[in-house]
């Protein structure tokens, strides 16, 4: 009777197996495979019949055997389990998601547990792999994360230009007055303005401001170099750090700017609006007490160009 019983509660647990959600796949010490459940045969589309018996890595090249080796001997060698997460890996192997059509993956997110069996010596002689299907809570992961960055992109980035706003701005500022200051680096601040901003809006209207504000932003980030951190500070008005730069490669680029906007004409509204810029530049010096000082000196020497007749490029000179 109890040998009939122990044949029956076998017959069951195979059946859990069979059936079970989830991958699972015994291998012995030669890394042949004995047991392939349902699970494994639905998503590779290979039965038992094609896998046990057989080198998991003969049946399944594409598998990183040098990665699954490394803790299949841990499990034997060490009579311990572990764990891989998706974050640590995506999947070990690459079946097709459920939903490739309405799913946001069109492969299964895996996280995997490996874990020895015990023979009746009590030696570790096999081990097991049970293959989660974790592609929905990765994929609300990975949405969620891809929503917070964007949030926080919302909040440093200023709506009308894309460029930095000035909070975002002015905390890579004072990031990057840090750093010269410690390291002896020279940067140089540039600071400038739309002249005679309020007559666009007054003449043409706010929407037509909004788009020289927006042109002037696109003249700011084409002549920039790629490493300078630009910013709508407020208004009509934008800052550029150029990083690990000289005067005269501040000069160079403010006249390049000043010039491109000289250049240009937007269309609106059949009107065509014509604009110039003034700029001040300031060095950053070991005199400076914060990031603030620098910027003011930038300020002072923008009005020093609006006082100058405007559309020009000036320098702070202290006093």
């Amino acid at each position: 009777m109890s040998d009939f019983n122990d044949i029956n509660e076998l017959h069951w647990l195979l059946g859990v197996i069979q059936h079970v959600d989830v991958g699972v796949v015994v291998l012995d010490r030669d890394y042949r495979v004995k047991l392939w459940n349902g699970f494994m045969e639905n998503h590779s589309g290979l039965t038992p019949s094609q896998v046990v018996g057989y080198d998991l890595f003969v049946r399944f090249p594409e598998l990183d055997a040098g990665w699954l080796r490394r803790r299949a001997e841990s499990v034997f060698l060490l009579n311990h389990t572990v764990f891989s997460t998706w974050q640590q890996r995506p999947y070990l192997f690459r079946f097709n998601s459920y939903r490739p059509i309405t799913g946001a993956s069109e492969w299964m997110y895996q996280n995997i547990t490996l874990f020895p069996l015990h023979s009746v010596t009590g030696k570790v002689e096999h081990i097991c792999l049970i293959i989660y299907d974790v592609t929905e809570s990765a994929m609300d992961e990975k949405a969620l994360a891809e929503a917070n960055r964007e949030l926080d992109r919302l909040g440093r980035t200023d709506g009308l230009t894309g460029l930095y706003n000035r909070r975002a701005w002015e905390e890579l500022l004072s990031a990057e007055f840090k750093r010269e200051q410690r390291k002896g680096e020279t940067s140089v601040l540039a600071m400038f303005d739309i002249d005679h901003f309020k007559h666009i809006n007054d003449n043409y209207g706010h929407p037509a401001g909004d788009e020289v504000i927006r042109r002037v932003a696109q003249l700011a980030v084409q002549c920039k170099r790629e490493s300078d951190i630009a910013g709508r500070y407020g208004g009509e008005e934008f800052g550029v750090i150029l990083v690990d730069t000289d005067l005269e490669g501040a000069a160079h680029f403010a006249e390049r700017l000043r010039r491109a906007v000289e250049a240009t004409v937007v269309e609106y509204d059949g009107n065509e609006i014509r604009f110039t810029v003034s700029i001040g530049l300031a060095i950053n010096v070991p005199q400076q007490d914060s990031y603030t000082q620098w910027l003011e000196q930038a300020d002072q020497a923008l009005y020093k160009s609006k006082q100058g007749g405007r559309n020009k490029v000036s320098l702070y000179r202290a006093q």
